[in-house]
């Protein structure tokens, strides 16, 4: 059995995730209390049918604060009982929060009173910190797409045939800040820089003029195979932990040239080791380097 516990902010896609879980063939149950968590794992196991083979569940909090305070405890009953569970973390910044409630004129779970939405987003916060010092993926979902977080959710989430942890590699530009879900931050600022040359300057990391420009400069190259060594000797350490996920994030000035070329570098050199990789240019779109 595979339990995945999808917890969060409200607001950030909690239920878009839940619904795509029940697509991939996932057994779901929306807003369980926490309380009931080790008693609904362990009845689960007992019965041993296959309809339960794969379970989502998603946590708010709407359930009592006290019982956040001892979500180890709550967790310790399903390691005991061999239940593989991962937690997954959905969060946005304030802002995107607000803006997606005023959008869709929906209340927040905590408003209520004389409490007003900002408020209630910050107590959400503090009431939902427990979930994110153990989960096991977090998910900024402020500047992603519906379809984007779809795919993520399919790909990082949905069952895995084996233990080797999944790599998520994604570029950014800095001048849109850095990714809040990412585990490693790695700033390629320090490389020559394409935006420089006319000719590169409407191109991106992904093309080929780009590449073989890039590809010239030893100091990329070094670049590249330290982070390569770095992620090498570490990631069985994470993976003996039990971690079935990592995010690995490349950051230049705008998110255009030298992170998107690292990515698909790193990319290509994991992908042909055997590691289960995804790939993500999050501002290659939207900005110049």
């Amino acid at each position: 059995m595979k339990l995945a516990i999808i917890t969060g902010l409200s607001g950030s896609g909690k239920s878009v995730a839940l619904h795509t879980l029940e697509d991939e063939g996932y057994y779901c149950v929306d807003n369980l209390p926490l309380f009931l968590l080790p008693a609904f794992a362990g009845e689960l196991v007992k019965r041993q049918d296959k309809r339960f083979k794969l379970v989502a569940i998603s946590i708010d909090a709407r359930n009592a604060p006290a019982e956040f305070e001892s979500i180890s405890s709550l967790l310790e009953p399903l390691q005991q009982a061999g239940i593989r569970h991962d937690i997954i973390f959905l969060e946005a910044q304030d802002e995107t929060l607000i803006k997606r409630f005023s959008e869709t004129r929906r209340r927040h779970p905590l408003t209520g009173g004389d409490r007003p939405l900002e408020e209630a987003i910050r107590l959400e916060r503090e009431l939902m910190a427990p979930f994110l010092s153990v989960a096991d993926l977090r998910i900024d979902t402020s500047r992603t797409s519906l379809h984007e977080l779809k795919h993520l959710v399919r790909s990082r989430v949905s069952e895995r045939l084996d233990t080797k942890i999944s790599l998520l590699f994604q570029s950014f530009g800095f001048k849109q800040g850095v990714p809040r879900d990412a585990d490693f931050v790695f700033d390629a600022r320090c490389l020559p820089n394409p935006h420089w040359e006319p000719e590169l300057r409407p191109l991106s990391g992904r093309d080929a003029p780009v590449a073989r420009y890039l590809g010239d400069f030893p100091d990329v190259q070094r670049y590249k195979e330290d982070i390569v060594r770095f992620l090498e000797q570490w990631i069985p350490c994470f993976e003996r932990e039990g971690r079935s996920y990592l995010t690995v994030a490349i950051g230049c000035t705008g998110g255009q040239h030298r992170s998107v070329y690292l990515v698909e570098q790193l990319a290509s050199h994991f992908r042909t080791c055997g590691r289960r990789i995804q790939t993500r240019h999050r501002d290659l779109a939207t900005t110049g380097d």
